[in-house]
């Protein structure tokens, strides 16, 4: 479990996070919402550690960051996984030395087991002969599966996903969206996924907390953002006539 406690971040004069408390539990997928400009990647990046709240706390599994050393620090990032908005591959290795990337980092297993381990992420994100392939051989569905092999290659308890869907087309982004709910079901992962993607929203949202202007405004479930009258989330969920319609269909049949 993730416990945020109260935390506020600045940059200069400028107050990005206002105070935001939640909690994020293994088995689920969490998403964070908003606008542009409402404190998601900072939120984001400071879950990860990347960025310290002056105020408040972040306590991973019961151990509070502004309490651990820098050995547990270090323990600690060993223990998350990150899948980047772009995929973030390097283009000069193959598919292979990318998921294993992390393993020659921080483990000092052999090669044969380095590998056996490869195989198995590769053929949980259904990549299965993909090892020798180069990024730029693959579409951009396929290097963001790659991008998941390789978050989860050390077996993380955390896993973090910035905009996972950028760039996909709708079919492929579903596709995407399955594969981060089934391996954090399976493997009972603390996932939590900053998106704009409101087909996620709906589909894998276990758990959605929606930012406005660095506060809180919501938190719920996939089901319950239908049902909410908060103006700034419907405002913000129901701009499309889409989902205005998908509403709509919802409420009437309740």
């Amino acid at each position: 479990m993730i416990e945020v406690k109260d935390i506020h971040k600045s940059f200069g004069d400028a107050e990005i996070l206002k105070g935001i408390s939640t909690v994020f539990e293994e088995g689920k997928t969490s998403l964070i919402i908003g606008q542009s400009g409402a404190g998601k990647t900072v939120f984001l990046k400071s879950l990860l550690g990347l960025y310290i709240p002056e105020k408040g706390s972040i306590v991973y599994n019961g151990k509070p960051n502004t309490e651990m050393t820098i050995k547990e620090q270090r323990e600690l990032r060993k223990e998350i996984g990150m899948v980047f908005q772009g995929s973030a591959l390097f283009d000069s290795q193959t598919v292979e030395e990318n998921v294993m990337f992390p393993l020659k980092m921080f483990t000092k297993q052999s090669k044969d087991e380095m590998l056996n381990r490869v195989n198995f992420v590769l053929e949980r994100v259904n990549l299965n002969n993909s090892n020798h392939k180069y990024p730029a051989e693959l579409s951009g569905g396929m290097q963001k599966r790659v991008a998941i092999a390789r978050a989860i290659v050390m077996e993380p308890k955390y896993l973090f996903c910035d905009e996972p869907n950028s760039g996909l087309d709708p079919s492929t982004s579903i596709v995407i969206d399955n594969l981060i709910k089934e391996i954090t079901d399976e493997f009972k992962i603390i996932t939590v996924i900053n998106t704009h993607d409101m087909n996620s929203v709906m589909e894998i949202g276990d758990k959605i907390v929606f930012l406005k202007d660095g506060k809180k405004a919501w938190e719920g479930n996939s089901d319950e953002i239908f049902k909410t009258d908060n103006k700034a989330v419907t405002d913000f969920v129901y701009s499309s006539n889409l989902f205005k319609k998908v509403r709509k269909a919802y409420l009437s049949e309740k």
